[in-house]
Protein backbone atom coordinates (compact mmCIF):
# COMPACT_ATOMS: atom_id res chain seq x y z
CA UNK A 1 0.00 0.00 0.00
CA UNK A 2 1.14 3.43 -0.69
CA UNK A 3 0.66 5.96 2.06
CA UNK A 4 0.55 9.67 1.40
CA UNK A 5 1.43 12.16 4.15
CA UNK A 6 0.24 15.95 3.66
CA UNK A 7 2.12 17.69 6.63
CA UNK A 8 1.72 14.90 9.26
CA UNK A 9 3.64 17.11 11.67
CA UNK A 10 1.41 19.64 11.63
CA UNK A 11 0.58 20.48 15.75
CA UNK A 12 2.18 17.61 16.91
CA UNK A 13 4.66 18.48 20.16
CA UNK A 14 8.07 16.64 19.43
CA UNK A 15 7.40 13.48 21.83
CA UNK A 16 4.52 12.82 19.23
CA UNK A 17 6.79 13.19 16.37
CA UNK A 18 9.22 10.36 17.54
CA UNK A 19 5.66 8.33 18.14
CA UNK A 20 4.57 9.09 14.52
CA UNK A 21 8.27 8.02 12.78
CA UNK A 22 8.31 4.75 14.59
CA UNK A 23 4.91 4.38 12.91
CA UNK A 24 6.22 4.91 9.52
CA UNK A 25 9.19 2.77 10.54
CA UNK A 26 6.59 0.14 11.03
CA UNK A 27 4.43 0.56 7.57
CA UNK A 28 7.84 0.37 6.01
CA UNK A 29 8.66 -2.41 7.72
CA UNK A 30 5.45 -4.24 6.86
CA UNK A 31 6.69 -3.74 2.77
CA UNK A 32 4.69 -0.78 2.40
CA UNK A 33 5.39 2.72 0.76
CA UNK A 34 5.57 6.16 1.97
CA UNK A 35 5.33 9.73 0.55
CA UNK A 36 5.43 12.31 3.07
CA UNK A 37 5.00 16.17 2.75
CA UNK A 38 7.12 17.72 5.27
CA UNK A 39 8.48 21.01 6.57
CA UNK A 40 10.14 19.66 9.99
CA UNK A 41 13.82 19.29 9.28
CA UNK A 42 13.73 16.11 11.78
CA UNK A 43 11.64 14.41 9.77
CA UNK A 44 13.24 15.31 6.37
CA UNK A 45 16.73 14.15 7.75
CA UNK A 46 14.70 10.78 8.69
CA UNK A 47 14.15 9.71 4.76
CA UNK A 48 15.54 7.34 2.60
CA UNK A 49 14.92 9.85 -0.48
CA UNK A 50 14.26 13.15 -0.84
CA UNK A 51 12.60 15.08 -3.36
CA UNK A 52 13.44 19.09 -2.69
CA UNK A 53 10.80 21.54 -5.42
CA UNK A 54 11.34 25.43 -5.06
CA UNK A 55 13.47 27.38 -4.83
CA UNK A 56 10.37 29.31 -3.73
CA UNK A 57 6.67 28.82 -3.30
CA UNK A 58 4.18 29.64 -5.57
CA UNK A 59 4.87 31.34 -8.69
CA UNK A 60 8.86 31.15 -7.74
CA UNK A 61 8.86 27.67 -7.42
CA UNK A 62 7.81 24.57 -8.66
CA UNK A 63 11.82 23.73 -10.07
CA UNK A 64 13.51 19.91 -9.19
CA UNK A 65 16.20 21.39 -6.89
CA UNK A 66 17.40 17.74 -5.50
CA UNK A 67 16.13 14.45 -5.37
CA UNK A 68 18.02 12.08 -3.50
CA UNK A 69 19.71 10.99 -0.11
CA UNK A 70 19.30 14.09 2.23
CA UNK A 71 22.94 14.35 2.53
CA UNK A 72 23.22 14.93 -0.39
CA UNK A 73 20.74 18.16 -0.50
CA UNK A 74 24.02 20.69 1.50
CA UNK A 75 25.49 20.81 -1.84
CA UNK A 76 22.87 22.58 -3.62
CA UNK A 77 23.80 26.29 -2.34
CA UNK A 78 20.05 27.50 -4.31
CA UNK A 79 17.73 25.04 -1.90
CA UNK A 80 16.27 26.63 0.96
CA UNK A 81 15.63 23.15 2.30
CA UNK A 82 19.53 23.18 2.42
CA UNK A 83 19.91 25.75 4.65
CA UNK A 84 18.13 24.43 7.05
CA UNK A 85 18.39 20.87 7.07
CA UNK A 86 22.27 20.91 6.54
CA UNK A 87 22.74 21.91 9.75
CA UNK A 88 20.65 18.89 11.50
CA UNK A 89 22.73 16.50 9.06
CA UNK A 90 26.24 17.53 10.37
CA UNK A 91 25.20 17.74 14.35
CA UNK A 92 23.41 14.58 13.95
CA UNK A 93 25.66 11.97 11.81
Amino acid sequence: VLFIFDEPTTGLHFHDINKLLKSFYALIEKGHSLIVIEHNVEVIKCADWLIDLGPDGGKGGGQLLYQGEPEGIINVPESLTAKYLSAKLTTDH
